[in-house]
C-alpha cells in the first residue's frame, strides 16, 4: 500500500526521516594510502598479496561503499582470496568536469591500470562494471567481473527510462551552467524508480531501536547513498543520451578514441547480478557468465547474501 493511501505509513516515515537527519555519526575513516594518480583519480591500497585486482566503483557514489567496514567489506574479502587489492577513486570532480563516462575510462582509468605494470582483475560495481568491461577492451586485462553492472539499457523497463530521459530533460539547461550534474537531482530519479520502497524503509527506521546494529547500518547506507561527488555534466550526457536513451553499449554502438567497445571480451568474465536490483535489473547485464545472488543494488555487496557474492569470486579470481 502507497503512503498515498496509508497515511499512518506516511507519517512513520516522516518520523524515520527526522530521526536518520538527527542520528549522531562516527568519525570519519581516514583513505587508505595511495600508490598512484592521474589526475583527480586516485589508486589506494587496500591489502593482500598476489596478482593485482582492482575495484573500479561508479561514478555516481563514493567508492567506500567496497569496503565500508570491517564486517563487510569487499575489499577485505578479495584481498584474503590471494589477490592484491587496489581501489580506485575518481577524486574530485572539478578535476574532471569535462569528462564524459568514454572520457573517464579514456584518460582515467586506462592510464591508472597502465600504471599498474602487469594485466589486472578488474572488478567494477555498477557503471563502474561497465568501465571495467570498455576498458578491457582496450588495454591487457587479466580477467573482468561485473557486479550489478548495466549493458542492455533497452533492457530497462520503459517507465523507469523515460522518467531518467524526462529529468534530464529538465536538468540538463541547469547542469550546464553548473558544469555538473547534482547529486540531489541523481538520488531524486533513484528514488523515483521505486518511491514506494523509499517511504516502507524510512518507516521501518523508525521502528528501530536508536544505537542498534541495524539503525547503525541504516544510516551508514543512507549517508553513503547522498553524499558523493556531483555527476560532470558531459558524464551525465552520455549516460542520460547516449546510455539511457539510445542504448550504444547494448546496440554496439558504443566507442572510446575510435575503438568499438564490446561485451563479448577475448578474457574470462563473470557478472554478478541482483535478483532484486531496481537500480540495475538483471536483464541489463553483459553477455557471459552470470551468477545471480537473491538481494537488491547494495545488499549484494553489504548484505548477507554477501557470502554467495564472496564464494563466487573466490572460484572466479583461483581459476
Amino acid at each position: 500500500m502507497t503512503a498515498e493511501r496509508d497515511p499512518e505509513l506516511a507519517r512513520a516515515a516522516l518520523v524515520g526521516l527526522a530521526a536518520y537527519e538527527q542520528a549522531a555519526r562516527p568519525p570519519p575513516i581516514s583513505p587508505r594510502p595511495e600508490v598512484a594518480r592521474i589526475g583527480p583519480a586516485r589508486l589506494r591500497d587496500h591489502g593482500g598479496t598476489g596478482r593485482p585486482a582492482i575495484l573500479v566503483p561508479s561514478l555516481i557514489n563514493p567508492p567506500h561503499i567496497l569496503d565500508l567496514d570491517a564486517e563487510v567489506s569487499l575489499a577485505d574479502a578479495i584481498a584474503r582470496m590471494n589477490r592484491h587489492v587496489l581501489l580506485l577513486d575518481w577524486g574530485c570532480a572539478n578535476g574532471r568536469a569535462d569528462l564524459s563516462v568514454s572520457g573517464h575510462v579514456e584518460q582515467l582509468l586506462l592510464p591508472m591500470l597502465r600504471e599498474v605494470g602487469e594485466p589486472a582483475a578488474l572488478i567494477g560495481y555498477c557503471l563502474g562494471g561497465t568501465m571495467a568491461i570498455a576498458a578491457a577492451n582496450l588495454v591487457p586485462t587479466e580477467r573482468v567481473v561485473t557486479l550489478a553492472a548495466p549493458w542492455n539499457f533497452a533492457a530497462y523497463p520503459a517507465k523507469g527510462r523515460k522518467s531518467l530521459l524526462a529529468m534530464w530533460r529538465d536538468a540538463r539547461a541547469p547542469a550546464e551552467a553548473l558544469g555538473a550534474l547534482p547529486m540531489e537531482v541523481l538520488q531524486a530519479a533513484f528514488w523515483s524508480l521505486d518511491p514506494e520502497r523509499t517511504v516502507a524503509k524510512f518507516a521501518k527506521f523508525a521502528s528501530l531501536g536508536p544505537g542498534s546494529a541495524e539503525a547503525r547500518r541504516f544510516i551508514q547506507l543512507e549517508d553513503w547513498a547522498n553524499q558523493g561527488e556531483p555527476l560532470p555534466c558531459a558524464a551525465a550526457a552520455e549516460l542520460m543520451e547516449a546510455f539511457f536513451g539510445a542504448d550504444c553499449p547494448g546496440s554496439g554502438n558504443w566507442t572510446i578514441a575510435g575503438a568499438p567497445i564490446t561485451d563479448r571480451i577475448a578474457v574470462p568474465t563473470l557478472h554478478c547480478t541482483a535478483a532484486h536490483d531496481r537500480i540495475t535489473p538483471a536483464a541489463t547485464a553483459p553477455a557471459g557468465d552470470t551468477v545471480e545472488i537473491a538481494s537488491g543494488h547494495v545488499g549484494m555487496i553489504v548484505g548477507t547474501s554477501r557470502a554467495k557474492l564472496h564464494a563466487a569470486l573466490k572460484a572466479f579470481l583461483s581459476d
